[in-house]
């Protein structure tokens, strides 16, 4: 059977991580420059051969001007060294019905751990160009500290500024190449 391949559409798709600001709220942002490429052993997502995401850090954003440059600082990402976030995966394991995991290796400030994040695999569509797409949706967490992500500051009162779990929420659609 004949390896399948897939790539992103852009416009229908969404990376997003929270964080918790002080403790008692959370923030949101989003990778607006970011690529996925999956290859799998049919025209199904049963069996996955190779997820690869890629993600410009330069790229974050939170909708806060001063926030988004400190995030691409030394403090955190830094973009300047680290331009890039990588996400490779190693296993696509059902879990049951439509519910996988997906398991990697995910690169950040050159620092590469495993990760398994959660997949819901939402199926397989034509659309109305004729195009074959797949949609997923991942949730996952991580340490930022395992990064090297650890600049972090204390309030008078004793509270951490930004939470070490970060959370990871994505919404992929795939189109299938011929």
């Amino acid at each position: 059977m004949a390896t399948s391949k897939w790539i992103l559409d852009p416009t229908h798709s969404e990376v997003q991580f929270k964080v918790k600001h002080l403790m008692i709220a959370t923030v949101t942002g989003y990778f607006k420059d970011f690529n996925v490429v999956a290859e799998t052993a049919d025209e199904q997502f049963g069996s996955v051969e190779k997820v690869l995401f890629t993600a410009d850090v330069n790229s974050v954003n939170t909708n806060n001007d001063q926030r988004d440059t400190h995030l691409k600082s030394a403090d955190f990402f830094d973009a300047q060294n680290h331009g890039e976030v990588r996400f490779v995966g190693t296993g696509y394991t059902n879990v049951h019905g439509d519910e996988y995991e997906l398991q990697g290796e995910l690169t950040i400030r050159g620092i590469t751990k495993p990760v398994t994040v959660k997949v819901e695999f939402g199926g397989i569509v034509v659309d109305p160009y004729g195009q074959t797409k797949a949609g997923f949706t991942i949730n996952g967490k991580i340490s930022r500290k395992e990064f090297g992500l650890t600049w972090n500051a204390v309030t008078e009162a004793g509270s951490v500024v930004v939470s070490d779990e970060i959370k990871l929420l994505a919404e992929i659609q795939l189109v299938k190449q011929n």
